[in-house]
């Protein structure tokens, strides 16, 4: 008998995943733990891989769409069977979708204006109608007045769940418009719909393109960090020549593979600070502050499409040679799109280092609920003052992010006072 299949939930915090590639056809058999298709989440590039048997009948999801959690992506069913009955847009053919590039001014008429096309596509099956805003009206059956739920100072409130009230504000929905489909009326997140936008002008030349799932949880977790996160900023310039010397001298001779990076170093310096200073190794969660008793640091990882923070576990108890493949093989694999969602989850600190591109000094955006994050700068040739007189010497500028909940500006002093007490004095980074 056929059956529909549902995306399944391939990381803990997926909400919704980009069907990047199918790994079978229509018509094919598929046994239980096949690969089925591959699917980018907010963390990496999953396997889909299927929890039944049968024939894949039809695709609902078309390469490069974008499907919600538990929507319908496939029927399975035996060969021949007819399917036209058990999904109402399973005859729908699959159309890729692809950007939207604006026409060359010469293929527009001159006296016409400019007509933006519309941006994107989603997938074809939608994994529930979607009601359109309509106003309420005192004493109907959706009013909240009927139902009696009210809020502080006796304020009358929509039924609705706190994702339901998250998913509204994001699509900027007033819920007070929309007509619950629920039990008293109650608000589904099936019930909401996005406001028509302003329009989109494309002028020759200019592509709109559909932001990929990793895209759109980088950008819903940096304005919920700004938005949440009261973040202030402590600078500091370090003293590293003493650490270039000492890297350099450990690195001479050694395999390309076995090189020790200045973000190594400075990586285990961070760790140690963080056992040395354990009150900054803290989280601010559900109006509590957890301390950790281990200092797990999130290393920043440019990727193509984004950004990924994979973990050093244990990083103060590694040694430097131990830590430094650690990092070699978690940002090779981060790159390649290769990591497990569990080797990006319960960081207690992040450093993202940018000296690479030249960056004097910059300030990251703390990655919730982690309390801090280190941003760090290039290492600068500049003047300094020795004994009196004026010599050459090495600068590196960092700026610590901390999370006020949870880290006062003396605490962070402390911990920016015990990371240059190491990185000045590397001897220390090796003990």
């Amino acid at each position: 008998m056929a059956k529909i299949i549902e995306l399944p939930k391939l990381s803990p915090t997926m909400e919704e995943g980009t069907l990047v590639r199918w790994a079978r056809s229509e018509g094919d058999k598929v046994d239980i733990d096949d690969l089925l298709a591959e699917v980018e989440t907010d963390k990496a590039t999953m396997e889909f891989r299927s929890f039944e048997r049968g024939t894949l009948l039809r695709k609902l999801v078309a390469e490069g769409a974008v499907a919600k959690l538990g929507q319908p992506v496939a029927i399975f069913g035996e060969p021949g069977e007819d399917v036209s009955g058990l999904f109402p847009s399973s005859g729908a053919s699959v159309a890729a979708p692809g950007p939207v590039t604006a026409p060359p001014a010469a293929e527009r008429p001159t006296n016409a204006p400019p007509a933006p096309p519309p941006v994107g596509s989603g997938p074809v099956v939608e994994s529930r109608p979607t009601r359109a805003l309509e106003p309420r009206t005192p004493g109907a059956p959706g009013d909240s007045a009927v139902r009696g739920e009210r809020g502080v100072a006796g304020a009358i409130l929509v039924p609705a769940s706190p994702r339901v009230r998250r998913i509204a504000r994001e699509r900027a929905v007033d819920l007070d418009g929309v007509r619950g489909s629920g039990v008293h009326g109650r608000v589904l997140e099936g019930d909401l719909s996005t406001p028509p936008s302003k329009p989109l002008v494309l002028r020759p030349g200019d592509v709109a393109r559909p932001a990929s799932s990793m895209r759109r949880v980088i950008a819903r977790r940096l304005v919920e960090s700004k938005q949440t996160v009261p973040h202030f900023y402590l600078e500091a310039d370090l003293d590293v020549e003493a650490l270039v010397a000492m890297r350099e001298d450990a690195n001479r001779g050694a395999a390309p593979d076995a090189k020790v990076s200045l973000n190594d170093w400075l990586l285990r310096a961070c760790a140690l600070a963080l056992r040395a200073v354990p009150e900054a190794n803290a989280s601010w969660i559900d109006g509590q502050i957890v301390q950790y008793a281990r200092a797990d640091v999130s290393m920043a990882v440019a990727i193509e499409d984004g950004l990924l923070t994979p973990v050093v576990r244990d990083a103060d108890r590694l040694s430097l040679g131990a830590l430094a493949r650690a990092t070699k093989d978690l940002a090779a694999r981060a790159r390649a799109r290769k990591l497990m969602p569990e080797e990006m989850q319960g960081g207690t600190f992040s450093i993202s280092n940018l000296g690479m591109f030249q960056i004097d000094r910059f300030a990251a955006v703390i990655n919730p609920p982690e309390g801090m994050i280190l941003a760090v700068g290039a290492v600068r040739d500049v003047p300094v003052v020795r004994a009196g007189a004026v010599v050459p010497g090495k600068r590196c500028a960092v700026t610590l992010s901390c999370d006020h909940r949870v880290v006062d500006g003396a605490l962070g002093a402390r911990w920016l006072l015990a990371l240059r007490g190491l990185v000045e004095n590397p001897v220390r980074i090796l003990l």
